[in-house]
């Protein structure tokens, strides 16, 4: 008779990727490094705002690109365990927000970011670069 013996706590834990707010936004930047995003800019509102820990900006150079970007993103949000995410603007794909709770990610077409220019409004003198 052979016996079947349990996997131990530790081994289970160590595929899991801890959640943290920062964990979540350098999966954010990589993603958005993936899939070729321009002028991706990071803001920390840790103190500014309790909406979330970071804004993250980025522009795409189409309407399809920032409709890919933004699905690609939620789906590897998903699968990294970070839970679900809300996506608002996806079928007109101009300004696209992606809600990932402590990361909050506006995608734009290049025109629409300029005449938004949410890093002025947002970062308080203090935006720096991803």
């Amino acid at each position: 008779m052979t016996s079947v013996q349990p996997l131990s706590a530790k081994a289970d834990t160590a595929q899991k990727i801890p959640y943290t707010p920062a964990a979540l936004h350098d999966l954010v930047l990589q993603s958005l490094d993936d899939d070729q995003a321009q002028e991706v800019v990071s803001i920390p509102l840790e103190g500014k705002s309790s909406v979330a820990d970071f804004m993250v900006i980025a522009s795409g150079r189409s309407t399809r690109q920032v409709a890919t970007m933004a699905q690609k993103l939620s789906e590897r949000i998903k699968h990294a365990g970070f839970g679900h995410v809300r996506i608002e603007g996806l079928p007109a794909a101009d300004w696209v927000l992606v809600d990932a709770g402590d990361v909050v990610i506006h995608l734009f077409r290049p025109e629409v970011r300029t005449f938004y220019n949410l890093e002025r409004m947002w970062a308080f003198g203090d935006a720096g670069a991803a």
